[in-house]
Order: C-alpha cells, then structure tokens, then sequence
C-alpha cells in the first residue's frame, strides 16, 4: 500500500516538475489518475525550492533580484507547465469564437499575440504581488512579531522573511488544490482520445482525496495568523467562476484550463493576502 501510494506521488511529480525521479517510474495511467491527491504537495515543493533561491539571492542581492530569481527558479522546475496552459488560454478564447475554434488554438503549440500578452501581464503580475507580499511581511505595522531591521543580513534573513516564504508555500500549494477542486467538480470537455491530459482527466477525484489534498493545502496556514484564511474564499471563487467560463464555451475544462485557474489563483491569493494584512488584521 505504502509502495503504492509513493509510487502514485512520485508520477505526480514527473507530471507536473521537471524534478528528477527514479527510472522505474513511468506515466501509468492508474497512477496519473490518482496522481491529483498530490498536487498541492507538489505545490509545497515548489513553493520550498522558489522560497530557497530567494532567501540565497536576498542574502546576496537586493530583494526585486530575489523575487525574480525565485519565479525564474519556479518556471525552471516545473518547465512553465502551468504558464503554457495560461499562455494557451488566452490565445484559444482571445482568438476562438466557437467551442471547436478554441479547442484547435489550444492545441497549437505555437503563441500568440494573446497568448503572449497574457504571459507577460500574469508573470509582471506576479512579480509585483509578491513584492507588495514581501513589503507587507517586513513591515512593522504589516504582520506582528516579525521585524525590519536588519534584513539584508545573512543571519536575519530567514527569520525576517519567514512569513513571505510561508505565503508562497501557501499560494502554490493552494493554487494547485484548485484544479483538483474544478476536476471534482466539473467536466472534462477535449476529446480525451486526443488530450496529453487523458489519464487525469478521465477520472474524478474522490471525496477522500480531494479532503487530502485540501488538508495539504491548508497546512502552510497553520504558520500564519489566522485571519489569513479569509484569503481562500476569494481563491474559491474566481476559480469557480473561471471554471464556469470555460464551461459555458467549451462545455468544461481542459488541461490548458487547469493550468490558467493555477496561474490565476496564485495571483489571487497574494492579492488577497495584502489586502487582509493591510485592512482587515
């Protein structure tokens, strides 16, 4: 059972990161498709691998550096395999007027304009939203107990920034809980015989999995305050209404979908967070 279940976690990491993982693991099927009960574990991964690279750069570095070296140290982990899917998005419902038009741009492996645009609106997006997260966590009208002196040092520098790596564990994990939430709930709508994503897309997750993958994403939160939490609905939300988008133009989701509802709820989530650290604390 054990040998299983490590199995079933190590094809999710192949899945969704370029991490390395042992030969005898290969795409089957049965373990993609319960491979989604992992993803906001994975989320924890690369939330601790992009929180490394900046706490590295930010000893070295000026804190913009950091910020970006961590996003670039993201994308090089999981091969820009949620910003592909947000790219591709944006080219086939900013190109495609129909369900069938949207699904071909989609599928092309080639960017466009949208798809461009998008890109470089999300990744700016980011890169703002997390500075703002960082200012906010180093304040000391921000969140309490943590100080702002000092922070360049090397020695400071985990303890100063301890919240901010919190919260980008907290918003990959918890934005990779959302398409596992959207593949419960809502229907898969390429043509699975077709789709690279057939394997996970054909099954839904279970009731017990998808509580294990919520109880994952949640655990990062158990480090902040707790009016913190209010910043899930607001992720809930968009992610529900981005899903019922797609719904009313394709008939449902696909992998290229999943991936824009990450991009998307990952950005929310430091919006969010701001704005409770701001306002409502």
């Amino acid at each position: 059972m054990l040998r299983k279940e490590w199995k079933t976690f190590l094809t999710a990491v192949m899945f969704l990161t370029r991490i390395r993982v042992p030969a005898g693991i290969d795409h089957h099927p049965d373990y993609l498709q319960r491979s989604p009960r992992y993803f906001p574990l994975i989320g924890w991964i690369i939330g601790v691998i992009c929180a490394s690279v900046f706490l590295l750069f930010k000893a070295l570095f000026s804190a913009d550096f950091a910020i970006l070296g961590s996003m670039i140290a993201g994308i090089l982990a999981t091969g820009a395999f949620h910003e592909d899917g947000f790219a591709d998005v944006c080219d086939g419902f900013g190109g495609g007027w129909t369900r069938e038009k949207i699904l071909l741009i989609m599928k092309d492996s080639r960017i466009g304009a949208f798809g461009a645009i998008g890109l470089l609106a999300m990744l700016g997006s980011k890169f703002l939203l997390q500075k703002d997260t960082l200012s906010l966590t180093l304040s000391p009208d921000g969140i309490p107990g943590h100080p702002a002196n000092s922070i360049n040092t090397a020695g400071n520098c985990l303890l100063c920034c301890k919240n901010f790596i919190v919260a980008l564990v907290a918003a990959h994990s918890l934005s990779r809980l959302m398409p596992v939430v959207i593949m419960r709930f809502f229907e898969y709508a390429s043509d699975p015989d077709t789709s690279k994503s057939k394997p996970v897309a054909t099954r839904k997750p279970g009731l017990g999995e998808l509580a294990f993958a919520s109880a994952t994403a949640l655990l990062p939160f158990a480090l902040l305050p707790g009016y913190f939490l209010l910043s899930i609905p607001p992720v809930i939300i968009v992610a529900f209404r981005l899903a019922g988008y797609f719904k009313k133009w394709i008939g449902g989701f696909t992998g290229d979908c999943l991936g824009a509802i990450q991009q998307v709820s990952e950005c929310v989530f430091y919006l969010t967070f701001i704005m409770i650290g701001k306002y409502i604390r």
